[in-house]
């Protein structure tokens, strides 16, 4: 390690100014010390870092156990540069940071306190930086056939997909599905799960062009859920592509407030609707119309290191690409990411594009 800076560059969670309305905090690039390596432990040289909306959050102050001085960001990829054990067999590997803790393999639920990195938690880790120390158990390979832009945008929103979609949801070949609000991270992934699982997938949105684009990434077909018939208009779709009384087997759901209501038409008798989220209302509601259908409604939510471990497998078999929205060069530009968050027009995840100063001074 003594060919490293003597400081490492981080974005951090600072306090939002007194009286400033909305309430924002502010996201702050500072020099750090780089880590200390602890028994166990490896240095990983960032390369790329992804936005998810809980960063957005943090910002806001909607996000519960925000920690100021903590570093922003979940999701991360680089290179193994440093370890403990100086014949680690990880080292000078490309690796991508588990982003949670606390949920190593039960199928049902955490097994202790469960938290996400970066921000939001007492613990300081966070992917927002050139240098990370993290624990040699808390990475995973990343992909051959991905760069690390790619692999960035794949942990958290990929271990969510997964335990909705195959975990939850149970999706096999030849099942008719509804993907909900496409274009965000995890929903754009549970499309990419879903159609190399051999299933009929359709989406919705509120934008024509998220779903055109959907349709080249392998969606069955889309509705645009600003149409208040669109639960008819799916119907029709179904239809038309799959034949008379052709029904869902799975909602995959971001929205929450009526959505069983929305469906219960066209899902069937036993069918699932997997809530992973709830933008449009904190409720769901659940009648005895939908108890006498025999329909069920699942919550769902992250997953574990082993569910992660599996749905990368899957990535990997199925050369799956995560969909990147925009690369931005450098962690000085991070505000134009929250600027894009805030908007919502992106169609897949906003990478960082972590540079060096070794990196620097080479292009000088």
């Amino acid at each position: 390690m003594s060919n490293l800076p003597v400081c490492t560059k981080a974005l951090v969670v600072k306090p939002s100014p007194p009286g400033r309305k909305p309430l924002y905090h502010d996201a702050v690039l500072e020099d750090q010390p780089n880590p200390q390596l602890n028994p166990g432990e490896l240095l990983v040289k960032v390369s790329a870092a992804a936005f998810n909306h809980r960063d957005l959050w943090i910002r806001k102050g909607q996000y519960p156990v925000i920690a100021f001085g903590s570093t922003f960001g979940a999701d991360g990829a680089g290179t193994v540069i440093a370890a403990a054990n100086k014949n680690d067999p990880l080292l000078h590997k490309r690796v991508f940071l588990v982003p949670m803790r606390g949920w190593e393999k039960d199928p049902d639920a955490p097994e202790s306190n469960f938290f996400i990195l970066g921000g939001g938690n007492a613990v300081p880790i966070g992917t927002f930086r050139q240098y990370v120390a993290v624990e040699r158990d808390q990475v995973i390979l990343s992909p051959e056939h991905l760069n690390d832009d790619q692999i960035a945008a794949w942990p958290l929103g990929a271990v969510t997909a997964w335990r909705a979609t195959i975990v939850n949801a149970q999706i096999k070949p030849g099942d008719n599905i509804l993907i909900t609000g496409i274009g965000g991270g995890v929903a754009l992934i549970a499309l990419q799960i879903a159609v190399a699982q051999g299933a009929n997938v359709y989406v919705s949105s509120g934008n024509e062009e998220k779903i055109r684009k959907a349709l080249v990434l392998g969606a069955k077909g889309g509705v645009n859920y600003k149409q208040k018939d669109w639960p008819a208009r799916l119907g029709k779709l179904l239809v038309q592509h799959t034949g008379k009384n052709a029904q869902l087997s799975a909602v995959i759901d971001s929205a929450g407030g009526d959505i069983m209501g929305q469906v219960g038409k066209i899902l069937k008798a036993g069918g699932k609707v997997v809530v992973y989220g709830m933008t449009a209302s904190p409720k769901v509601n659940f009648t005895m119309r939908e108890v006498l259908k025999n329909q069920r409604l699942l919550g769902s939510t992250m997953g574990s290191h082993q569910d992660l471990v599996d749905a990368t497998k899957f990535l990997s078999k199925h050369r799956i690409i995560p969909v990147v929205s925009h690369v931005l060069d450098g962690l000085e530009n991070a505000e134009e990411g929250f600027k894009i968050l805030q908007k919502g027009d992106q169609f897949g995840k906003v990478v960082i594009r972590v540079k060096h100063d070794d990196e620097i001074r080479s292009k000088l």
